[in-house]
């Protein structure tokens, strides 16, 4: 369980492609404090599982089903990323809940720059409006953000030059792609009503 602010942006080195999978590198500093093989680490939103660690870096198995979901299928050697360590339950919370499980790709469909913040627009993937609400919480490559507005197809957020300059989320342009994970409540509370009312 991650919390969805991003304690550094790293790189990724190294991929090895396998037949059904990829083993990645993935370059950090903070993140690797106290970490061990078997840790969590959300790498844009997608929690991955520590398998080695390396000076200054980090490898992970990245499976078939992460990268048919992710971006990470299109990652490169060089690529900055979002890194956060899987929360302590002693810690504050200072965005929401995030599983690091993500639920699809968008596309940043407009950036509209202002004096103080930027506007970010971004299309949903089909079937996820219904979990997207406007003062909602929607964590968009792994960082934790509040849905502005929202509709059939499409939801915006507000960045603050902090979000912009500490995460990978300043570097994306229209046209881009990133990891949307919705708030997982919204998903139990659906499947719930369903076993009510079959």
């Amino acid at each position: 369980m991650f919390t969805g602010i991003v304690e550094e942006t790293g790189t990724v080195g190294e991929i090895v492609a396998q037949e059904d999978a990829a083993r990645v590198t993935i370059h950090g500093r903070r993140v690797l404090e106290e970490t061990r093989p078997g840790d969590s680490i959300a790498v844009n939103g997608v929690c991955l599982t520590v398998v080695d660690l390396l000076p200054g870096a980090f490898t992970a198995d990245v499976m078939a089903e992460t990268l048919k979901r992710t971006s990470l299928a299109a990652a490169v050697t060089g690529a900055s990323v979002n890194l956060e360590r899987a929360a302590r339950m002693d810690s504050r919370i200072g965005g929401h809940l995030v599983q690091g499980h993500v639920d699809g790709l968008a596309t940043v469909t407009a950036i509209e720059p202002s004096e103080n913040w930027t506007t970010m627009r971004f299309d949903l993937p089909e079937g996820l409006a219904r979990y997207v609400v406007e003062k909602g919480s929607i964590a968009v490559d792994g960082v934790s953000l509040t849905v502005v507005d929202v509709d059939d197809s499409s939801f915006s957020v507000s960045l603050i030059p902090t979000t912009l300059s500490e995460t990978i989320l300043g570097t994306r342009r229209v046209g881009d792609h990133v990891n949307i994970e919705v708030d997982a409540m919204a998903k139990y509370v659906e499947r719930l009503i369903q076993w009510r009312n079959p």
